[in-house]
């Protein structure tokens, strides 16, 4: 594992060697160091050996022979369990005779001599030792207990195991454009040849092309199993490649050992396309190309990788002029020809046949690590280990494993499942349903959605969880809708996308757009360096998609990215997403945000007498059950307290009240899921349709409500945005977004939240939002213009909102900072501190407006919700009474985002994209606006606000110090 250097002089020492310094040449500070030109000597061969380097090309070759290089190399690998090097086969296994085969016995004996577990073999070395050898974890166990059944000769005699070990490789696939090479033979090996060997040796002696294919595959065998010959998987800077399924990956630990091949393959499994070629992937990770040559050799070696163009199909064209098998064949000009000259015509072939990628859109569809553990839970699908096990190891899903993956997850179908394993069915149907969505590219059809798997051509295929909650799917039956999808006859498929074609009203036919789908794991991109993943997003992918919910750690496309159907920023993940929501619609429940580090001694307003409470942490971190949940926990009045009080030590606090006539009959909320776009392509606005259960006399009400959100709030994008029913508050004059239920006027409905991305943990909602995808025409259209301009605005609300509350913001200097009145002249202002902490009291600046009861009541939410408002102002609660006060002209005018309120909006967004921006003052949302709330009066011992805002800020200052 590579680590970074832990003292100037060892960093000092990489850049010597770096260099090729001579111990002459060495700084006096380095020489002391070191003691001895010998111990000079010895840091340059441990480097180059730790960096898998070949003699000759490295600074080793100037201090020790290279026999006494590649020995030491040999030994520091079978001590740390390492991947046999490939890459220096023409030394280890020419001359050193030194076989992977051989190499891979000695190390599972010398891990059974010493009585290691399984385990302990590196991933990668365990894989490869399990193609080369047979020897699984399996095995591996059978044979230690082999050999422990002999007890007392085992003891005394561990060489026991070598009589359970192989004695020859075992049989693998071995591609035809493989390399044939030989060792360096002893008289006797020679003189055990046969003719037809000899025949076979004489030809790779004398010809340069050497691939499999021209030679008899049962004679190389033999001689591979005799250890004669070895194989090399050459790759070319501009070979393309794919990689497949993990097949035979064997999870076991992580290295504790350096090794540049390794590291390298996971992200190479990330980044990997088949549209780039090796030396674009190494300019991609900013990586040193031999090393990512040698790295791609052994996934193919491996069978984890797959060349885009098989030389052998090109070898097989006799007729293609300059073909490699006109080259080959030809007897004055065979020993010129090379496998390089081969690969260099297929590439001209593969550059013609690539043409038809740009037919397709991209997409990634990014999940996280639960869906790994979910597939690992599918035991009667023995083919979703293979997709888990490939997405956890790989970090990735490419287009060609999809229709396998949703094939799998067909088998499901009808399996009842119970308890946690509901989740994975939850999770296992939404998943197939998004990913046939997306592969057809979101087909409109007049009705209802009608899209043909792209695992089937058996008819129909449906899915059902329950009776309300179904998930079907059906390629027929819709023969009386002019734009449903053709049937099968009228589909062409190339390579499991299927190009699919609108019937224009039943007169004129047109191409829609094709997709192609990779299935991306976040915490694999996340591993990633910012720049390495902005080049992956903007070379292979043109749309991203994310589930919900994405873990906080998440790295998010930037907005001059690909369009991304997900977070807007990482702001949006956190409970700032709803205070902005709640803003622009000027509706919402009454909201309470409680900054990180404070103790309370009673409840404010209008959290006092409240009969449960919705209560969400800002990082969605959890103390004893509380606060990591997606959805926010549902708390009871009677130990909101105490709950908040445990919370805020690690995180601040979002905290909605709600009375018992806001609950239903069973104590809970209730809550629609609409799901997004609301908008079609023609600019109408979705019917909610009948999926809510309410009365159908109320959908016209519902649908106003989402005309008026829809203006005032552009989400054309993927997700969905959660409404809560509350006890009505005002007249209905005056709800511009509110509605009532079973005829009277007793409730209203107002937005709770807006997530962005696929919900997996629901497939109604998932079928729901691949439903509304599919009749907004969204994935035909072409929707990066609008969608950047709306992610655009909800952004900068975000920052501007981020930006004033934080705790370096223009609101909490204004509260608490005594030096924001350096800021202005304070000849002509008031005095700033507008409160006194250590008295508790309020220092208002006028007259306070329309004093509070803060009694509890089921309408005390009421009660603030109908209160005569300021045009702006700040909200007090002094442990009786809420009262509001309105501020002067400059004060507002303080309080306003400006030029100088903080970075610029492009250090704004790199800011974000960074950490989490927690805020910097108490506000409350009393229905309609949101103001900051001065809380003193109920904080333990009455510490001083401006001490835990410098704390707030000082500690961001120094986790990016860290981070730098």
């Amino acid at each position: 594992m590579r680590r970074t250097p832990a003292t100037v002089e060892e960093h000092l020492i990489l850049k010597a060697i770096g260099e090729e310094c001579p111990w002459e040449n060495l700084p006096k500070r380095l020489q002391s160091f070191l003691n001895s030109k010998d111990e000079w000597h010895r840091r340059i061969i441990e480097h180059c050996i730790k960096k898998r380097l070949g003699w000759s090309s490295s600074f080793a070759h100037k201090v020790c022979k290279e026999a006494e290089y590649y020995d030491e190399m040999m030994r520091y690998l079978r001590r740390n369990l390492a991947l046999f090097p490939y890459h220096l086969a023409e030394y280890i296994c020419r001359v050193m005779r030194i076989s992977p085969f051989k190499y891979y016995c000695d190390m599972i004996f010398e891990v059974m001599k010493n009585e290691q577990p399984y385990d302990s073999i590196p991933n990668f070395s365990a894989a490869d030792a399990l193609q080369l050898t047979g020897i699984g974890r399996n095995e591996f166990i059978d044979i230690m207990n082999k050999c422990r059944s002999k007890k007392i000769m085992w003891k005394l005699n561990k060489s026991l195991a070598k009589e359970f070990l192989p004695v020859e490789p075992v049989e693998f696939l071995i591609e035809p454009w493989w390399g044939v090479c030989l060792v360096n033979f002893t008289l006797e090996e020679f003189k055990k040849l046969t003719e037809e060997e000899m025949a076979t040796i004489d030809k790779i002696c004398k010809e340069e092309a050497n691939s499999f294919i021209l030679f008899d595959p049962l004679i190389i065998k033999g001689l591979y199993n005799r250890g004669l010959v070895y194989f090399d998987v050459p790759v070319y800077p501009d070979d393309r490649f794919k990689v497949s399924r993990l097949e035979g990956f064997v999870s076991n630990r992580e290295q504790l050992y350096e090794d540049p091949i390794e590291e390298l393959l996971y992200a190479v499994f990330v980044v990997s396309s088949e549209n780039s070629t090796v030396a674009e992937l190494a300019s991609t990770l900013q990586a040193d190309l031999s090393q990512l040559q040698a790295a791609a050799s052994f996934a193919c070696r491996l069978g984890w990788a797959v060349k885009l163009i098989d030389p052998a199909s090109v070898l097989q064209e006799t007729n293609v002029l300059g073909s490699p098998r006109s080259l080959i064949g030809d007897e004055e000009d065979g020993s010129h020809a090379s496998t390089g000259s081969a690969l260099h015509t297929g590439d001209a072939l593969l550059t013609e046949n690539l043409g038809q990628v740009s037919d397709y859109s991209r997409v990634a569809f990014v999940v996280d690590a639960n869906i790994t553990s979910y597939l690992m839970m599918g035991s009667v699908s023995p083919g979703l280990k293979s997709h888990a096990v490939t997405l956890y190891e790989a970090g990735k899903l490419g287009h060609a494993s999809i229709g396998d993956l949703c094939r799998d997850l067909t088998t499901l179908e009808g399996t009842k499942f119970e308890g946690e394993l509901q989740e994975f069915a939850n999770h296992a149907f939404s998943l197939r349903c998004i990913l046939e969505c997306l592969t057809f590219g979101g087909i409109v059809s007049n009705e209802r959605a009608n899209v043909e798997p792209i695992i089937s051509k058996e008819g129909t295929v449906s899915e059902e969880q329950n009776e309300d909650d179904s998930l079907r799917i059906n390629p027929e039956g819709d023969t009386d809708d002019s734009k449903s999808l053709r049937s099968h006859d009228e589909l062409d498929t190339d390579e499991g996308c299927i190009s699919v074609k609108l019937l224009g009203l039943g007169k004129e036919e047109r191409k829609v757009r094709k997709y192609r789908v990779d299935v991306l794991r976040c915490e694999s991109l996340a591993a990633l360096a910012p720049a390495t993943l902005d080049r992956l997003f903007h070379r292979d992918y043109d749309v991203i998609i994310s589930m919900i919910p994405l873990p906080h750690s998440t790295i998010l496309p930037g907005s001059k990215g690909p369009v991304h159907f997900g977070p807007p920023s990482n702001s949006s993940m956190t409970p700032w997403m709803k205070l902005v929501l709640y803003s622009v619609l000027s509706s919402g429940p009454v909201s309470v945000v409680l900054m990180k580090g404070q103790c309370l001694r009673l409840l404010p307003a209008p959290l006092a007498g409240c009969e449960k409470a919705l209560v969400w942490s800002w990082d969605g971190s959890s103390v004893g059950g509380l606060g990591g949940k997606f959805e926010g926990n549902l708390v009871k009045g009677n130990i909101l307290l105490h709950c908040l009080n445990s919370l805020l030590r690690y995180s601040p606090v979002l905290v909605q009240p709600l009375s018992r006539l806001d609950l239903d009959s069973d104590g809970k909320i209730v809550t629609v899921d609409v799901p997004l776009p609301l908008k079609n392509d023609d600019g109408s606005i979705a019917s909610i349709g009948e999926d809510p259960g309410l009365p159908e006399v109320e959908n016209s009400k519902l649908n106003s409500l989402l005309h008026g959100i829809s203006s005032k709030m552009n989400l054309w994008t993927i997700g969905y945005i959660r409404l809560l029913r509350l006890f009505k508050e005002r007249e209905s004059g005056e709800t511009a977004l509110a509605f009532s239920i079973d005829g009277d006027e007793k409730y209203e409905w107002v937005p709770l939240s807006v997530e962005f991305g696929i919900p997996l943990f629901s497939p109604k909602l998932c079928k729901n939002i691949c439903r509304r995808v599919i009749e907004s025409r969204l994935l035909q259209t072409d929707f990066s213009g609008e969608y950047h301009e709306a992610m655009q605005d909800l952004r900068a609300r975000l920052r501007d909102v981020c930006a004033e509350y934080q705790a370096t913001g223009p609101t909490s200097k204004l509260l608490y900072q005594r030096d924001f009145s350096r800021e202005k002249d304070s000849s002509t202002r008031r005095p700033m501190m507008m409160t006194s902490y250590a008295s508790g009291k309020w220092n208002p600046l006028v007259d306070p407006s329309s004093p509070i009861s803060g009694a509890s009541s089921d309408n005390q939410r009421l009660k603030l919700a109908n209160r005569q408002r300021c045009k702006t102002e700040v909200l007090s609660f002094d442990g009786t009474t809420l009262r509001s006060y309105s501020l002067a002209p400059d004060f507002e005018a303080a309080t306003r985002p400006g030029e100088d309120s903080g970075a610029t909006k492009g250090e704004s967004e790199d800011i974000d994209a960074k950490e989490m921006i927690l805020p910097g003052a108490n506000l409350l949302f009393d229905g309609s606006d949101l103001r900051p709330f001065e809380i003193g009066a109920c904080l333990q011992a009455r510490q001083p606000i401006s001490l835990i805002a410098e704390a707030s800020s000082a500690s961001a200052a120094l986790a990016a110090k860290q981070r730098v």
